[in-house]
């Protein structure tokens, strides 16, 4: 749970429904205000990178990519943490070459883990 009654906002865009909802679900059970997203457009489009304290991007995202949502919300946002999340093996050393994340999982994850990590990246980013 969150420490302080404070509900951390968070974002998460995957064009896969079935993780969108397992995320959802995971982070709304920890004590987050989970905002969902299918495609890197629509979190864009929605203003939604203004209004939270993370984000959880699937890298492998059709039009654009993890990498790139990555270096857009960073434009926007420098100090926003971005967990990414995939799939692909080689999605993962290609993330070595793509800084800026503050962590990266490969599918199937263990939910501790991104919850103890998300709350890590939360709680030290500056200006918390």
């Amino acid at each position: 749970m969150i420490d302080e009654g404070q509900a951390f906002r968070v974002a998460v865009v995957d064009d896969d429904r079935s993780s969108l909802e397992s995320l959802e679900s995971l982070l709304e059970s920890a004590g987050y205000s989970v905002r969902v997203f299918g495609s890197a457009a629509s979190l864009i489009e929605s203003d939604g990178l203004a209004r939270i304290d993370c984000l959880i991007s699937d890298v492998g995202l059709p039009a654009m990519n993890g990498f790139e949502l990555l270096r857009a919300a960073k434009t926007l946002r420098p100090r926003l943490p971005v967990i990414l999340i995939t799939g692909r093996i080689e999605l993962i050393e290609q993330s070595r070459t793509n800084p800026g994340h503050s962590a990266i999982f490969q599918k199937p994850f263990d939910g501790r883990e991104l919850l103890a990590t998300l709350r890590k990246v939360i709680w030290t980013r500056p200006g918390t």
